[in-house]
């Protein structure tokens, strides 16, 4: 393990994976593989992140209240998105409980408080295996009460105008102008992934249901690919595209629907009692394209 220049950056290296990971946030910071950069730096506070956990659950609660078991509970904007954003792991400094110079492991706590009723213990180990970065996340309650608990990974994948994705989803849900989502259908043929398509330059931050947790994104400019597995609770996920932006795109496996509080069954939210926790793993097997003939 070696800090670097970056503040308190580590740096996590074997093979040809080389991956910069940060204690504010749990977050990773850069992720290249042969040089080639597969995560890039393009979110959170600074825009210095290329993935962070969201725990106790990802992306917006509407109107900043939910009810559970009869009780009502009220959260505060904690960015300057006026609705609760991704929990409060992203915006947090977290122990470094454990490192070497291919794992960095990091828990952060918090108590129940004004901006959010959620008291938690969480976990997120950043690991190499081979040509693999392996994040796991895992969260615990630690209040007095159940309360309806989720968790996801947040990568910011590079973007190249040649960049491929193949995933499959059986369910769709459209945008409000909220950003919260508004309806399920089928998967519209332009956010159509199942056979390995060019993504669509067009907005895009809608979330998809029915997956079996795996993907591939191809990257022919830079000549490698990405496998990506999902397991444990994570078998939904949410496909972001900017218009502002074409250098990067999100893929983020989650356990849950965005503003799950207000949808039935709480979207894939997993209530938990105190002292029971939820985790789920994420796996980014990287790989070389092979060569192309030249004719």
């Amino acid at each position: 393990m070696n800090q670097g220049r970056a503040g308190d950056d580590i740096e996590l290296r074997q093979g040809d994976l080389s991956v910069r990971v940060s204690r504010r946030g749990a977050a990773v910071t850069a992720a290249t593989y042969r040089g080639m950069p597969f995560l890039v730096a393009a979110g959170g506070p600074e825009g210095a992140m290329a993935n962070f956990a969201m725990v106790p659950f990802g992306n917006r609660v509407e109107g900043n209240t939910m009810s559970f078991a009869g009780r009502d509970y009220g959260f505060q904007p904690n960015a300057s998105d006026p609705l609760y954003l991704h929990g409060d792991g992203w915006l947090s400094l977290w122990q470094l409980e454990d490192a070497s110079a291919e794992h960095a492991q990091f828990c952060f706590s918090r108590s129940a408080d004004r901006v959010s009723p959620y008291a938690y213990l969480t976990r997120q180990e950043i690991r190499l295996a081979g040509d693999a970065l392996v994040l796991r996340l895992s969260v615990e309650n630690r209040g007095d009460t159940a309360l309806p608990f989720g968790l996801g990974q947040h990568p910011f994948f590079a973007r190249t105008p040649k960049t491929r994705l193949a995933i499959a989803a059986d369910r769709y849900w459209s945008e409000r102008p909220d950003h919260l989502p508004e309806m399920p259908g089928p998967v519209p043929g332009y956010f159509d992934f199942r056979s390995e398509t060019l993504l669509p330059q067009r907005w895009m931050n809608n979330a998809f249901e029915g997956w079996n947790g795996r993907a591939v994104i191809t990257w022919p400019e830079l000549g490698i690919r990405a496998a990506l597995e999902a397991d444990g609770a994570l078998d939904r996920f949410m496909l972001y595209m900017p218009v502002n932006r074409s250098d990067f795109f999100c893929l983020e496996p989650m356990s849950h629907l965005p503003n799950g509080h207000h949808l039935p069954d709480f979207g894939g939210l997993t209530p938990l009692a105190p002292g029971e926790a939820l985790a789920g793993t994420v796996t980014i097997l990287m790989s070389t394209l092979p060569v192309q003939p030249k004719g």
